[in-house]
């Protein structure tokens, strides 16, 4: 492909998503309860606020920074271990082009989940 060829879409979007990704889970270090109210630049129409003290609202807010935000974004109101607790259903509710950049940077994240659910 030359410099006149755009790249694939599904190229671009894993492009997009390892940008934004930590170094470390370690550095996601959102809160664990409470209620968040996510920015515009995140959420731009619906629902703003979530609960993390209610597991689908929660997994929501995941759902919606994951796609959504920015690196800063991700370590602000994500946490590494509800990350990982939440991965085996949470996976399956992004993109797959989320999921595999995620369980590519983050192997760790496969052994939360069930068997069977390995990398698709």
């Amino acid at each position: 492909m030359d410099a006149t060829t755009p790249a694939p879409r599904a190229e671009v979007l894993r492009d997009r998503y390892r940008s934004r990704l930590p170094e470390d889970l370690q550095q996601l270090t959102g809160p664990v309860g409470g209620t968040v109210d996510l920015p515009l630049h995140i959420v731009w129409s619906g629902r703003a606020t979530y609960s993390l003290d209610r597991p689908k609202s929660r997994m929501t807010l995941y759902r919606t920074v994951l796609a959504e935000g920015l690196r800063e974004d991700l370590a602000a109101f994500l946490h590494h271990r509800p990350l990982a607790e939440q991965w085996p259903v949470l996976r399956r509710l992004v993109s797959p082009y989320i999921r595999e950049v995620w369980e590519g940077a983050f192997p760790e994240l496969l052994r939360t989940a069930p068997d069977g659910l390995g990398r698709r």
